[in-house]
């Protein structure tokens, strides 16, 4: 590992070259703590720490997400946690709303800042894992002096953003270890578990946003599972997941103006007045059931003639059943 000067010697160097890895996702991180936020690598800062005051206020307005995060991390914490990993989740600003961590290590990662109401975005302490996926909207994975402060490079994270039901960033999960004895071989496996407990917050989110509707899982798709879609009972798309908007091609407005789930999804049938007729069948059956059968009551409820209804049922093949 880098020393400290060493460390600022090359994010001035690489910020400054055309190479390849002048142009990585990182380099153009370390590019905006320089330019934009006017950081520099030697900076010797601590994560901004909210007041108790500002925390519950920040946690007011994201305590829908911690909840529906609670027993994700659970799991999360279960796989990695005793490996030497502290597990967060923030808000879409980067600042850490809950944690998982291993008693004999909190004082370490509290030193570090990990710990509740401190703020992790790239502005408040450059290149990190929470604060870069965040800003890039991806999954991202920092090990050591891939941070931009020489003060980080003792860490490596792993970080990926959520997103809530209509495709916004809400949230940050990220895990994090500064065991000197971790190898950049395992942040694909941490970056892995980290996408995989962002897509069930996802799923989680979604479900409470359209608890009342049918949720359907797109098949056969290269996403993961929270291409989801939430439909009402007339099969019409109140609501889809990023996952899902990318991978139909739809968006708010083709959601509002109205569509049929069955012809986004392929299962639209040759003969339409066969679906119409099978609608209305499906429609009459439950108004007969509703009234124990009663054709007067029926039709009276539905705004027709008890003749007319009588034509319905003799054309629907409604009476034995």
């Amino acid at each position: 590992m880098l020393g400290s000067n060493q460390h600022a010697d090359k994010v001035y160097q690489l910020t400054q070259e055309k190479s390849a890895g002048a142009s990585s996702p990182i380099a153009a991180s370390w590019r905006r703590c320089l330019t934009r936020y006017g950081l520099t690598p030697e900076d010797k800062r601590d994560p901004h720490r909210l007041t108790e005051a500002e925390f519950q206020e920040v946690l007011g307005q994201s305590g829908h997400v911690v909840e529906e995060a609670a027993g994700e991390l659970d799991w999360l914490f279960g796989m990695v946690g005793r490996a030497g990993c502290c597990i967060v989740i923030t808000d879409s600003n980067g600042v850490v709303l809950d944690r998982r961590g291993v008693n004999g290590e909190d004082k370490e990662f509290r030193d570090l800042g990990l710990w509740t109401g401190a703020l992790w975005s790239e502005a408040s302490v450059g290149t990190n894992g929470i604060g870069t996926a965040l800003a890039d909207g991806r999954m991202v994975t920092v090990f050591r002096d891939q941070h931009f402060l020489s003060s980080n490079i003792g860490l490596s994270c792993a970080s990926a953003p959520v997103r809530d039901h209509v495709g916004r960033i809400v949230a940050a999960i990220d895990i994090s270890t500064a065991r000197r004895d971790a190898s950049e071989m395992i942040m694909p496996v941490l970056a892995q578990a980290a996408r995989d407990t962002a897509g069930r917050i996802e799923v989680n989110l979604f479900r409470r946003a359209y608890s009342r509707a049918r949720i359907v899982l797109l098949d056969n798709q290269s996403h993961s599972g929270s291409a989801l879609l939430a439909v009402d009972r007339d099969d019409m798309v109140l609501g889809a997941t990023r996952a899902a908007r990318l991978a139909l091609k739809i968006d708010d407005a083709m959601i509002q103006s109205g569509i049929p789930a069955s012809d986004i999804l392929s299962e639209t049938r040759d003969d339409r007045s066969a679906d119409l007729l099978e609608a209305e069948r499906a429609a009459l059956r439950r108004a007969l059931a509703r009234n124990n059968g009663n054709v007067s009551l029926t039709a009276q409820m539905l705004g027709i003639s008890r003749a007319t209804l009588h034509r319905k049922i003799n054309k629907l093949n409604l009476h034995g059943e």
